[in-house]
């Protein structure tokens, strides 16, 4: 899929992906919805960029407190969700050039 001195960084990606579309972000937040029209994005398009990356500073301060607790399962778990907010904002700010 990519070169490999960036196959770890595309694992990861790929990791974000598969929980926005098939574990907590679906289970919780999709209600079947695309990705766009997910409260993840239709919340940031009513208050700004700011809201998903408000979610992105908590989610790593979360992540920073469950890894030193040596809680590294759920640590990744947060920053995974983390990327898909970092996602969502480049969209909404890509929404709001192209307009």
């Amino acid at each position: 899929m990519t070169d490999a001195p960036y196959a770890p960084l595309c694992e990861v990606l790929a990791r974000a992906l598969e929980q926005a579309a098939q574990g907590k972000g679906a289970d919780r937040h999709a209600n079947g919805q695309p990705f766009t029209d997910q409260p993840i994005l239709t919340i940031s398009r009513m208050v700004g960029p700011g809201f998903a990356i408000g979610q992105v500073m908590k989610k790593a301060q979360e992540a920073n407190t469950m890894a030193r607790r040596g809680n590294s399962q759920n640590a990744v778990f947060e920053l995974l969700g983390a990327i898909n907010y970092l996602a969502a904002a480049v969209i909404l700010i890509e929404e709001e050039w192209r307009a």
